[in-house]
């Protein structure tokens, strides 16, 4: 099978990067895809267009992917593919510009246009890929497009990085001053870091350091709300690489999956980071929301606890510092549920079922 792959967002992002591994184990793939995050979307979306149209008109291939994010792709090169087209969307544009991230209204011009934009590419394509099966409504219901034109794909991660480290490496309580807490974003609104802080106010003064790793738009907002709380059990570090971030997990008592936010697409979607925590094997605090609901369940591989909710998240915290074996239970059965649900393994398996299907039909 020969593939085209196309992403306008760098190879190194961790969906890329999990589906590109997928197509390399069950495909010869021509790759298009810039090695570092782009500073525009559009310029990039135009190179790796101009890029893509001689492949395009010198070779048949079997199928041509766009991978995130391709929405501006998959519209330039639409009319030259003659090939089964699969895309991975993974996000909305008008979802995220309008609700996500509030910088338009829905009936504005840029609102329509994000709108049309989404449309036209969701169209276009002859495959959806999303994330869960409640993204997979959203577009639904927003977009007017049939079920059976999406498939799910959980984001996974990468399994060279994220391989599991024994429970023993921690450092128990005893032998330091207080558990780590990890938490690592990129700092968006739907992340909900405000809810971390406020819980971290909660638990001021015990044997508790949360580590914030990142930067983003809400960066400078939660340093301030930190100080507003006069938080002593906080730091905020910078983005590091993803070997750092495994190793960051690796070190932590308890990890933070989120997101915290309430509604909207902090409840449809699996945060990347809940599969590197489980991955690594340590014990992850998430929301219990519709999307983090298709891989977690309550008690067996994760802690669930309500969005938006400072009190519930600091007794969660208080709950599994004070059980070491509870930790232990949590971050060994959420190995296992990675190992068995969405490891690349079972994700190239789940994405070579959609790709032969595809191709046979096309």
């Amino acid at each position: 099978m020969h593939v085209l792959f196309l992403v306008g967002r760098e190879i190194g992002y961790a969906r890329n990067q999990v589906l590109h591994n997928a197509f390399s184990r069950f495909a010869h793939v021509d790759t298009v895809a810039a090695v570092h995050k782009p500073q525009s979307l559009l310029a990039n979306s135009l190179s790796i267009a101009a890029q893509a149209t001689p492949l395009l008109l010198r070779n048949r291939y079997d199928l041509v992917f766009v991978g995130f994010y391709g929405h501006l792709i998959l519209r330039m090169i639409g009319p030259l593919v003659r090939s089964p087209l699969l895309f991975d969307a993974f996000i909305s544009t008008y979802d995220t510009l309008c609700f996500d991230r509030a910088l338009y209204a829905p009936d504005s011009p840029m609102g329509r246009a994000a709108f049309a934009l989404d449309s036209s590419a969701l169209r276009r394509a002859d495959h959806v890929l999303l994330d869960t099966q409640s993204h997979i409504d959203y577009f639904v219901e927003t977009f007017g497009i049939t079920h059976e034109g999406f498939s799910a794909v959980p984001v996974g991660c990468s399994d060279d990085v994220y391989q599991p480290a024994p429970i023993t490496q921690n450092s128990t309580q005893q032998q330091k001053k207080a558990l780590d807490i990890l938490y690592y974003s990129t700092f968006l609104p739907l992340h909900g870091i405000d809810v971390i802080l406020q819980a971290a106010a909660q638990l001021n003064g015990e044997p508790l350091h949360f580590r914030l790793i990142g930067d983003g738009p809400a960066f400078g907002q939660m340093q301030a709300l930190a100080a507003e709380l006069a938080l002593s059990n906080v730091t905020f570090e910078p983005p590091i690489s993803q070997t750092e971030v495994a190793s960051a997990i690796a070190r932590a008592d308890i990890c933070l999956g989120g997101h915290f936010y309430a509604g909207g697409k902090a409840g449809r979607v699996i945060p990347g980071k809940i599969y590197q925590m489980l991955a690594v094997g340590r014990p992850v605090i998430a929301a219990d929301a519709p999307g983090n609901r298709e891989l977690l369940t309550h008690g067996e591989n994760a802690y669930l606890i309500p969005p938006a909710d400072p009190n519930a998240l600091a007794g969660a915290i208080r709950t599994l510092a004070a059980e070491p074996a509870y930790r232990e239970k949590l971050a060994r059965a959420g190995r296992l549920h990675y190992t068995n649900y969405c490891n690349e393994e079972r994700i190239t398996a789940r994405l070579h079922a959609i790709v032969t299907a595809l191709t046979a039909n096309g």
